[in-house]
């Protein structure tokens, strides 16, 4: 597990309030979970299976960026105006997860400063481990010597 799962990013009081709003949901393989440029106005935690993230490229397939597997947060743009994916989603094997209507979470966020500062520096390393996978997986996709050693 890295820092940007839900069970190791929130603490056991905050995770409790969140999963007052979960509710269970499944995909089959190959379903699309979102699509980039779409609305974001839900989330998922990741229970079984593996969520691909994909990255349009012009005159190419998608590029898949990253595999999210148990307990990763499936979706950050939720949580920022104006709530459009920046990314696309995909069940790449079949998927149990957790399902979060954004607003209501935003919500709670906004009444409880303590646990939006949570769930705010949780999304937060999401976003900043994502744009760092993204960048290598593009650099070892699409640059000449692919990625080298970044970090």
């Amino acid at each position: 597990m890295t820092t940007t799962t839900m069970t190791t990013a929130l603490e056991p009081v905050y995770r409790e309030r969140l999963m007052r709003f979960a509710r269970e949901v499944s995909f089959p393989a190959g379903a699309r979970l979102f699509e980039e440029g779409g609305r974001a106005d839900r989330f998922w935690i990741v229970r079984t299976g593996t969520v691909t993230l994909d990255l349009r490229v012009p005159g190419r397939r998608p590029a898949v960026v990253e595999s999210l597997g148990h307990g990763e947060l499936v979706g950050w743009s939720w949580y920022f105006g104006p709530g459009v994916w920046h990314l696309g989603g995909e069940a790449m094997s079949p998927v149990r997860a957790w399902e979060f209507d954004a607003a209501p979470v935003r919500a709670l966020c906004a009444a409880d400063p303590e646990f939006g500062r949570a769930v705010a520096t949780w999304v937060g390393r999401v976003v900043a481990h994502r744009l760092h996978a993204s960048r290598v997986r593009l650099l070892d996709l699409y640059a000449p010597y692919g990625s080298g050693d970044l970090l």
